[in-house]
């Protein structure tokens, strides 16, 4: 059976990119009533009918799923920020980095509009962790062949508090693509009177998800992480699990805790530590059903 990649979903079909081109499909009609859809990025297994009308037969293991936007797959999370107007603040890149930690993906920073400050306030920030950290100019070009570098090979998406620059650092990696800057897109399917869509687009030897609103990734629609697992997503805590007093420690308030021992000592971020204290409030608000609900794709 003929296997390909989903590039496109709209309207009901799905738009398969396999060796022999583009085939346009429906999705079978148990996946329905399994309760499952298949997501842009999935690898499927597909068929074709005498008419040469193309079905998507089956999904093939994903690496992981989100849900806004429905697609799976996903290889490298690129958190886009600025330290000039607007000043992004460091919480929205740490949701964005649990978010792909707790999913299997990469994180690739971008701070851009380097050619208009001399701070580097996020850069010293993500010092302690395994994060790639470049700084960009959509204007100078600085930083974007690494960037490139990060993207080749990958499917990717990329996040960003609106105003940093996310479409005129796409447009400078791809000119292709013709974004528009500061408004709505028409060319990748937005406004008012378009058909909301998610779509898989080369960027650079990669290939970049999007969605209507561009932002790929809107955090703030994400479902929270489980409160149990958040500590997992902040990699620099790993060296200090095991050290707490407590083994079930929060790494909140409790006596003995090496991660908190760790941040007064310098070795760890006050400002990520700050990040992970306000991710599991927002998180202890949930019960466990109530995730899982919310972490279904298509709900």
């Amino acid at each position: 059976m003929p296997k390909g990649v989903i590039y496109k979903a709209l309207s009901g079909f799905y738009y398969v990119r396999a060796e022999g081109g583009s085939v346009e499909c429906r999705a079978r009609g148990r996946f329905r009533r399994d309760g499952e859809s298949p997501l842009v990025g999935d690898r499927v297994e597909y068929s074709l009918d005498p008419q040469g009308k193309g079905r998507v037969d089956r999904i093939l293991p994903r690496k992981n799923a989100f849900v806004r936007p429905a697609v799976a797959n996903i290889d490298l999370l690129v958190a886009v920020a600025s330290e000039v107007e607007p000043v992004t603040d460091p919480f929205l890149i740490d949701r964005v980095t649990a978010i792909a930690e707790h999913n299997g993906c990469e994180v690739c920073i971008c701070v851009n509009k380097c050619d208009a400050f001399d701070s580097h306030r996020l850069r010293d920030i993500y010092a302690a962790t395994p994060y790639t950290v470049i700084e960009t100019s959509a204007v100078t070009g600085e930083g974007l062949d690494a960037l490139a570098e990060c993207l080749r090979g990958r499917l990717c998406a990329f996040s960003g508090n609106s105003g940093v620059g996310k479409s005129s650092i796409l447009n400078a990696l791809e000119p292709s693509l013709g974004l528009k800057t500061g408004e709505v897109s028409e060319k990748l399917g937005r406004g008012r009177h378009t058909t909301r869509h998610v779509e898989i687009f080369p960027v650079a030897g990669g290939w970049c998800a999007d969605t209507p609103g561009f932002a790929s990734f809107d955090v703030e629609e994400m479902p929270p992480i489980p409160k149990d697992e958040l500590a997992g997503t902040f990699p620099e805590f790993g060296p200090y699990f095991g050290r707490c007093r407590f083994d079930d420690c929060a790494h909140i308030k409790e006596p003995g805790c090496a991660v908190r021992e760790a941040v007064e000592a310098g070795e760890i971020s006050r400002s990520r530590y700050a990040s992970y204290l306000r991710l599991y409030e927002i998180s202890a608000k949930y019960k466990d059903w109530e995730l899982a609900k919310l972490s279904r794709p298509g709900t």
